[in-house]
């Protein structure tokens, strides 16, 4: 199946919401205690702030569809926040990429993070992600796309302290 990548909209928040959910449920949700996982999900994938996300013109947000219109996955970018002393205010970020499981695979992946980088790099831009430490599967992606590991942070997901690798290239 062809899959499309587009640059979401306003219109596109409810659905946006609901696979920011799903995929993280689908990829961490077995983590974490019930009540810790429901109040991280409220707060990062809730209307809120996803609306703001898409309003905020320094971002850029892309959704992942079936020919049918089904979304599938999505990706978001900006200025970077990862607690780092290099980080700069013209730094970039690329903060989440998912897709479900049922759609992986066929490369869209790497066409999805290859749409963010297009928006994202500029002359002399450093470019960052954080990643879970024990995501193997996507730090061997992210290494293959010219990445390195240069620190780590602690992030919560409700009251439960994941350590997350700052990676960065450029």
């Amino acid at each position: 199946m062809s899959l499309i990548i587009r640059r979401a909209i306003t219109a596109d928040a409810d659905a946006l919401c609901a696979v920011g959910r799903d995929t993280f449920i689908e990829t961490f949700g077995h983590l974490y205690p019930a009540r810790d996982l429901t109040d991280y999900l409220a707060h990062a994938y809730g209307p809120a702030r996803i609306t703001s996300d898409l309003a905020d013109p320094d971002k850029a947000m892309w959704v992942v569809e079936t020919a049918d219109g089904a979304v599938v996955g999505y990706a978001l970018a900006g200025p970077c926040d990862l607690p780092h002393e290099e980080v700069t205010p013209g730094c970039g970020e690329l903060k989440r990429i998912y897709i479900l499981k049922a759609h992986q695979g066929g490369g869209v992946g790497s066409r999805l993070m290859k749409t963010v980088f297009d928006w994202l790099e500029r002359p002399g831009r450093r470019i960052w992600i954080g990643v879970w430490s024990e995501n193997f599967g996507a730090q061997r992606f992210y290494e293959r796309a010219g990445f390195a590991k240069v620190g780590e942070y602690i992030f919560l997901v409700g009251q439960t302290k994941d350590l997350e690798f700052i990676l960065s290239r450029g």
